[in-house]
């Protein structure tokens, strides 16, 4: 939906279960989430039937649940896209791992069938590369609208940019927690 990516949303506190607040592009919360956001795609479509709900009875998922990014292909994108704003919002990855120096890109495809644990009791199982659209050239905040950003994927990696997972043991990661292989493909 053309416009949506200038919108944010998030849960006014982590412990919340009511509904997520929609922040405008400024930042300022919506009093009436559902109405400001129908009002606010009437400029790009005609769609009246969407609403601002929560992720527990909503499924945002594209394709699988959880969307990988490492460091060394961000960092990859940013070199040959010398000029162009790249940063991982483009991807929209539930998680960027960050990899030593020297790791190759697309290093998430080495992952595809393998079992890792990130944190101490948090397991992902990678399924597949995820194809990218159209979506990564979108404009949004800090990040303006470039043609360059798909067609740069998939000249050099056939459409695909990161790994999709599952979560086979759930539970709550920290930012710098290890990730360690379980089981290898």
């Amino acid at each position: 939906m053309p416009g949506l990516l200038r919108l944010r949303s998030r849960y006014p506190c982590a412990d919340c279960l009511g509904q997520p607040e929609l922040l405008d592009p400024d930042g300022v919360p919506a009093a009436d989430a559902t109405a400001y956001l129908r009002r606010y795609l009437r400029r790009y479509l005609r769609r009246q039937d969407v609403e601002v709900a929560r992720e527990g009875s909503v499924s945002h998922f594209d394709q699988l649940p959880l969307s990988v990014l490492s460091t060394a292909t961000l960092d990859w994108m940013r070199t040959a896209l010398a000029g162009t704003a790249v940063d991982e919002r483009r991807f929209r990855p539930n998680l960027l791992i960050r990899t030593p120096p020297g790791t190759p890109a697309f290093v998430e495809d080495q992952r595809l069938g393998s079992t890792v644990r990130i944190g101490g009791t948090v397991c992902v199982t990678f399924v597949r590369s995820s194809e990218r659209r159209v979506m990564v050239n979108g404009s949004q905040q800090g990040l303006p609208h470039s043609p360059l950003v798909l067609r740069t994927i998939a000249q050099a990696h056939d459409m695909r940019l990161d790994a999709l997972a599952t979560v086979t043991a759930p539970g709550t990661i920290d930012v710098g927690d290890p990730v360690a292989v379980l089981r290898q493909w």
